[in-house]
């Protein structure tokens, strides 16, 4: 409980400090500076982001397309080996 109260302590403490920053030209520079190096790093990450995702949805749909393909020749393989066994059962009852 005593955590929580000094965090909430430092919250506002936070936002005073940044409203008396604020009023300052100066600081209103230096605020503005750092808002545009957040939002810059902020679109860093997300291109970033969006950048990993398109490359493992591309990777995704390759490994897709694979299973894919091995599973049909699987299948086309035991239709072949039924189609074998059942050739195999006619011959020897005949």
């Amino acid at each position: 409980m005593k955590k929580l109260v000094w965090f909430l302590f430092g919250v506002a403490g936070g936002f005073v400090l940044a409203h008396l920053v604020n009023k300052d030209p100066r600081g209103q520079e230096l605020l503005a500076d750092v808002d545009a190096r957040i939002t810059e790093f902020t679109d860093r990450i997300g291109d970033a982001y969006r950048e990993q995702e398109a490359r493992f949805s591309g990777l995704v749909d390759d490994v897709r397309d694979a299973a894919a393909e091995v599973a049909g020749a699987a299948k086309a393989a035991a239709s072949e080996a039924v189609d074998a066994v059942a050739d195999t059962a006619d011959k020897l009852t005949d």
